[in-house]
């Protein structure tokens, strides 16, 4: 990694980016900066959490408000709702300055009304979507008098034992940075300022995703080119689409901790990419430098992490008592103070806190946001769109509404909280749909629905596998939901094993025997192994956590009244043995061409290279059919462009939704390549029997990579394009060159 820039660099730096700001914000943090006293000014970078849930160690304090009068705070997380945080925000309008404090909240994916989680939302592959709930969730927020959150996570996860891959887009590069983008738009809307605008933070920053064995808070070890090539992008895409702020993570990269790694938040984040907005620590991320061995005290940790770029300490408690005596004793300039201050300063004139501290208060206006119809009705979208069906043998799927009785089992059929996912926002007396109860819903009177729970999701016990048993027995159908509960998978969640858990899957063998025909419905935040499920039972979706409507969302899918169309975000591999496993690897000098291709190849001897399910995977109740592909030129030269043109057409009997997938392959490069990287997507409507051309553009961005001198572009060579419906599914494909 660089050495720390000098600080007059950085001092121009700042002067240099907040040249394009808006003039009349900057006077006024010149102002306001010309009356700070140095600790007032060290205050302003001090966050504490409320009284609420937290996610980390909480520092006891008995004088948070006398600490915030002192002006010792600038911002605090975990206080929430609009009589709360105006109270709070009353206190901060005690103090010399009067300067409003921020509030932030972890908001990942839903507010008063829960969405599925993130890595649900990506397997929609729809953007539109995606953005919208995030504005949701913004408007939601903003309304309850918080004024930022702590998301979106744009980390690239391609380890399932990593708990947290529920909080992202997935494995690949090309969709996170699309996902990243529209985030960043739904939470900010029209802008800061907007009364249903909040600051996003892109997060965690950077390449938290590769921590070493899925491990959480565990070290990451990897090439730059490696992290300028799958890791970095999402989070450039987060800051072009303005996202106000960053959080740095908890991993060392590299042999430094992201904390106080100049190299990322100085020389990339402020430096190269020229960005404006504020970096948060991660919660107690600036103290924990001392454990990484990096810092051996707070003060030392407070030096380094300022001059590394954390410009805000979120509960550590290192910046308050340690940033007066470094300035004092010449350790840390004044400048870099200043600059961290300003940063701060910038995102409370935007959101307008100065003209009125508490103008995001409103009780009347939390009211009526927060009991929103149309709010819930966004989740039920998301949620059917989020629901990949990964096997619909016979038909079975969707279920006739003749059905005279289905058998609902499994430990999360009746389930209410556990659809809420991990990282939701808890509410008393919260309204979640059951699978059970979705399905009540859609049926009526006209079907009797049986039910019956077989087994807990952890413990070893079959007892209540004799009633199961004799409860399919009797139903025309069977619906098994099983998985993950909510807190198996999320942040401090990483796993060793990542089966199916306890006697789930004993459970579906039990009920597949019976001979009925048998839907399992799969609940979790991660991609889970069921290998014996995978290849006997005829009809499967992938639920994941849906949220607030969850019952409902499954039931409109299983019935038809929604053809699914999600597509896996993630691969999902056959033994945990296979990971980190990604369709976009690179290939070794002796490359496998098939599961069975081993005799001195890149394999294994006891287990397929291939995946269960792969990236892009994801199957409709209608098909379609993939023709005519058409390129405009084979040759283009690098300020060209080459047109691509395909026919789809929806051959089944549904109307349906389907992921056009463009994929690219560099034959040969400067540096190895990898086999197909995703480089477009549509999805496209298409009524039953009806037929659209698809248009995509190949241009030289869509060549451009990093170098080993890690420049980007584009070198001249041969490429192949393939369009698929997966990654492993390729339909068309066609060579083309670009010329020098």
């Amino acid at each position: 990694m660089k050495n720390y820039l000098a600080s007059a660099l950085i001092i121009a730096a700042s002067f240099s980016s907040a040249s394009a700001q808006d003039k009349r914000i900057e006077k006024k943090i010149d102002s306001v900066l010309k009356l700070m006293t140095l600790d007032e000014k060290i205050g302003q970078l001090n966050q504490y959490t409320g009284d609420r849930d937290a996610t980390g160690p909480i520092t006891n304090n008995p004088n948070k408000l006398k600490d915030i009068r002192d002006g010792k705070l600038g911002s605090m997380l975990n206080v929430r709702g609009a009589a709360e945080t105006r109270a709070v925000q009353e206190v901060a309008m005690q103090s010399r300055m009067k300067i409003p404090l921020i509030f932030g909240l972890d908001v990942i994916h839903g507010y008063r009304v829960t969405f599925p989680i993130p890595l649900a939302e990506a397997a929609s592959w729809d953007l539109n979507e995606m953005e919208n709930a995030a504005r949701v969730a913004g408007r939601e927020t903003a309304a309850s008098g918080i004024h930022w959150t702590f998301a979106p996570m744009v980390d690239i996860a391609r380890d399932p034992r990593w708990g947290r891959v529920m909080e992202g887009a997935g494995e690949d590069t090309y969709l996170g940075s699309q996902i990243a983008r529209a985030r960043v738009k739904g939470f900010q809307g029209k802008g800061l300022g907007n009364l249903d605008a909040i600051m996003a933070c892109a997060k965690h920053f950077a390449a938290y995703g590769a921590a070493i064995a899925g491990r959480d808070y565990n070290s990451v070890d990897m090439s730059e080119h490696t992290l300028w090539e799958t890791y970095l992008p999402p989070f450039k895409a987060a800051v072009d689409a303005g996202a106000a702020t960053f959080m740095n993570s908890f991993n060392t990269l590299n042999g430094i901790p992201a904390t106080g790694n100049a190299y990322l938040q100085r020389d990339i984040l402020k430096g190269q990419w020229k960005y404006t907005g504020f970096v948060v620590s991660d919660w107690g991320s600036i103290g924990e430098m001392i454990a990484h061995g990096y810092a051996k005290d707070k003060a030392q940790a407070a030096e380094l992490a300022i001059k590394a770029g954390s410009d805000m300490d979120m509960e550590s408690r290192s910046y308050l008592p340690s940033l007066a005596k470094l300035v004092t004793d010449k350790k840390v300039s004044l400048a870099l103070i200043d600059d961290a201050v300003r940063r701060i300063l910038r995102k409370k004139f935007e959101l307008g806190l100065f003209d009125d501290p508490y103008r995001f208060s409103n009780p009347t206006r939390q009211e009526q946001e927060l009991n929103s119809p149309q709010n819930r009705a966004a989740s039920l979208k998301m949620a059917e769109k989020s629901i990949v069906l990964l096997k619909n043998e016979k038909q079975i799927l969707p279920l006739s509404k003749n059905l005279k009785k289905i058998a609902v089992i499994g430990p999360l059929a009746k389930s209410e909280k556990d659809m809420q996912g991990f990282w939701s926002v808890a509410w008393e007396n919260d309204k979640l749909v059951s699978l059970y109860e979705g399905l009540k819903n859609k049926v009526g009177n006209n079907t009797e629905l049986l039910y019956a729970k077989g087994c807990s999701i952890t413990d070893s016990s079959k007892t209540g596998f004799a009633e199961a048993i004799e409860t399919a027995k009797q139903a025309d159908v069977v619906i098994i939901a099983a998985g993950e509960t909510l807190d198996m998978t999320g942040e401090a969640k990483s796993k060793t094993n990542i089966h199916i858990p306890g006697v789930q899957e004993d459970l579906i063998k039990a009920i597949q025997a019976t001979g009925k025909p048998v839907v399992v419905l799969l609940m979790a935040g991660r991609p889970l192994i069921f290998n014996w499920t995978a290849d006997n039972v005829p009809a499967i979706m992938y639920t994941w956590w849906l949220g607030s409507e969850a019952g409902n969302a499954m039931a409109n899918v299983l019935f038809g009244d929604y053809n699914p169309a999600g597509k896996l975000p993630m691969t999902f591999p056959r033994d945990e043995g296979q990971i980190p496993l990604y369709y976009n690897y690179l290939s070794t000098g002796r490359p496998s061409k098939s599961d069975k291709d081993r005799n001195y190849k890149s394999a294994y001897l006891d287990s397929p290279n291939s995946p269960k399910f792969a990236f892009g995977y994801g199957l409709s109740y209608t098909t379609f059919d993939y023709s005519n592909l058409n390129l405009s030129k084979t040759q283009m030269a690098i300020g060209e462009k080459i047109t691509v043109n395909i026919t789809l057409k929806n051959t089944g009997k549904y109307d349906g939704e389907e992921v056009v997938q463009l994929y690219l392959q560099d034959k040969f490069a400067s540096v190895v390549r990898p086999v197909k990287e995703l480089k477009d997507f549509r999805k496209v409507m298409l009524k039953a029997g009806e037929t659209k051309n698809i248009s995509f553009v190949i241009d030289k961005e869509k060549l451009s990579f990093y170098n080993q001198q890690l420049k980007w572009g584009a070198e001249p060579g041969d490429f192949k394009l393939m369009i698929g419906t997966a990654s492993d599914n390729i339909k068309l494909e066609k060579d083309f060159t670009l010329t020098n």
